[in-house]
């Protein structure tokens, strides 16, 4: 079986622990990171199927993560969910523009939230849609 990557990229511990083990139940292999510069070093070392990315990191925000990672060609292509504490109404648009496939404000709704990451993945089923609905 080959186990998906997620790289989690937020500087809250308690958020990385939760999400770490929702994913890992699912069936996910989970890395994290907690700031944007090991964020791209990450990145390029594991080479994640799918990132979820906070927007509020130190070393630079989760907007320049997302500029880091259009600049390079394989990493470019995976696909990531903002997540977010910070308001979604200036934030959602501007991730969406910066190549985000989705945006979520903190904390997610879980059935909407692994909706979307199973959507991300590629992994789309008829009960997945149904949930996002």
């Amino acid at each position: 079986m080959n186990t998906k990557k997620i790289l989690i990229v937020d500087d809250d511990q308690h958020l990385l622990i939760g999400l770490t083990a929702r994913l890992k139940y699912h069936g996910y292999h989970v890395v994290t990171s907690m700031d944007a510069v090991s964020a791209i070093a990450v990145a390029k070392r594991v080479s994640p199927d799918l990132i979820i990315l906070d927007l509020g990191l130190p070393a630079g925000d989760g907007f320049l993560v997302l500029e880091r990672l259009k600049e390079i060609p394989d990493l470019s292509v995976i696909p990531v969910i903002v997540l977010s504490a910070r308001d979604p109404v200036p934030n959602k648009q501007r991730s969406m523009d910066a190549g985000a496939v989705a945006f979520f404000q903190k904390p997610p709704e879980n059935h909407a939230f692994m909706a979307a990451v199973h959507h991300a993945l590629g992994e789309t089923t008829a009960l997945n849609v149904f949930l996002t609905t």
